[in-house]
């Protein structure tokens, strides 16, 4: 009996709850996301611009790359909104630098080199013979990667041909889909970037010599997954850890009870949102809470932040159902072809629909919804009107039309 009572305080003391109200949660949230006055730029350890660029990266833990170009793309967007001094050419410096690398978070992304071993354990599923989207020809591959070796880092576009000793079954479709499983089993990399094209390369050629290449073990990898949505989110469920990683789901449920029971992270209940578990570090959490309230901010975000990609989330948390609707017929459009969330304080109070006319130079905004309850005052006028000029500005524009 007394092994038992002790047994029932040892998982009642691990599983203790801080509880938190909605509001609460949004500051925690938002503060985590580097969306709540917390700059990158302010830090007297970070020296430049480019390494603010570095530090979000690494922060986040991932930045989403978007091919859409209506507006400037998704992974500019993202940092921009974090911190406005950002320049587009920083991450094709640092791609080519070998700070960060591209490969597959929940989707394709930029991810910190530092973080390049916990990239192993999905390479290695790969690598056994999982494909990615398309099914294989292992013979396009192994000529894939024989031209790659021989010839050094090379382009989609350098398949673009028939080769008549291969017979007609060979082209630069078929190539580029063994390129991107290649990367995906860990044998290629993007070396770098040259007007959004990547240069494919063997990753013992992209790869630093000083990056710790050691398979982790279950532990260590899990470990990282949780460790990282927490501290880039600040309060997180175990399915949005999960988010399109079915690898790793019963890995990240099982370690969360071992961090539980060695206090690493604690559970927190977020008042009014009965059916979720949320985790965190119950010592950030509360020097979150405990510091002043910064002024209300304005964010223009993008269909791809970190803060916005996971919708229910967004919808549980902020009480913001939101869709990009680009691809969606467009007679079912309610919003626009690509519309832009608009965050103020920790509210989501608006949408709109912008374009870019990169000839003239024009920032269109094609149309603007309210939310339901959002009340337009002189502040938030004041507040939109600054943020969208700088915004146009960022992509380009030096008018912006209405």
């Amino acid at each position: 009996m007394i092994v038992t009572l002790n047994s029932m305080l040892s998982n009642t003391l691990f599983r203790l709850s801080m509880i938190i109200s909605p509001p609460e949660a949004r500051k925690i949230v938002l503060a985590s996301q580097r969306l709540g006055g917390v700059s990158f730029n302010s830090s007297k350890t970070i020296k430049s611009n480019k390494a603010a660029t570095l530090a979000i990266v690494q922060h986040l833990g991932y930045i989403q790359i978007d091919t859409l170009a209506v507006i400037a793309r998704a992974h500019h967007h993202v940092l921009w909104s974090r911190h406005n001094d950002y320049q587009q050419k920083y991450l094709d410096e640092l791609l080519r630098e070998k700070k960060i690398f591209e490969y597959w978070s929940h989707a394709a992304a930029y991810l910190p080199m530092s973080d390049y071993r916990f990239t192993l354990p999905l390479k290695a599923i790969y690598a056994k013979g999982k494909s990615h989207w398309f099914a294989q020809d292992l013979k396009i591959k192994k000529f894939v990667l024989d031209r790659i070796k021989k010839e050094g880092g090379l382009q989609s576009k350098d398949f673009e041909f028939k080769d008549k000793t291969l017979g007609n079954w060979y082209g630069w479709k078929p190539a580029k889909r063994a390129l991107h499983q290649l990367v995906m089993e860990g044998k290629l990399m993007v070396a770098e970037r040259k007007n959004f094209h990547k240069i494919y390369d063997l990753t013992e050629q992209v790869l630093p010599s000083t990056i710790n290449t050691t398979m982790p073990s279950d532990n260590e990898y899990y470990e990282h997954l949780i460790l990282t949505a927490i501290n880039a989110n600040g309060i997180v469920t175990a399915s949005e850890m999960g988010y399109q990683r079915s690898h790793a789901r019963v890995g990240i449920n099982k370690n969360i009870k071992r961090l539980l029971k060695e206090g690493l992270i604690t559970e927190i209940k977020v008042n009014g949102i009965d059916d979720n578990v949320y985790y965190g570090s119950k010592e950030k959490c509360a020097a979150i809470l405990n510091t002043k309230q910064q002024p209300k901010q304005l964010h223009i975000l993008s269909p791809f932040d970190n803060l916005v990609i996971q919708r229910k989330r967004l919808q549980q948390l902020f009480n913001f159902n939101y869709v990009i609707e680009c691809y969606l017929p467009a007679a079912k459009r309610q919003h626009g072809y690509f519309c832009l969330p608009v965050l103020y304080g920790d509210s989501f109070v608006a949408r709109f629909d912008p374009k870019v006319d990169r000839t003239a130079k024009t920032f269109h905004i094609r149309s603007f919804h309210a939310e339901k309850g959002c009340k337009k005052t002189a502040e938030f006028n004041k507040a939109f009107a600054e943020k969208i000029k700088d915004f146009a500005e960022f992509n380009g524009c030096g008018e912006v039309a209405l």
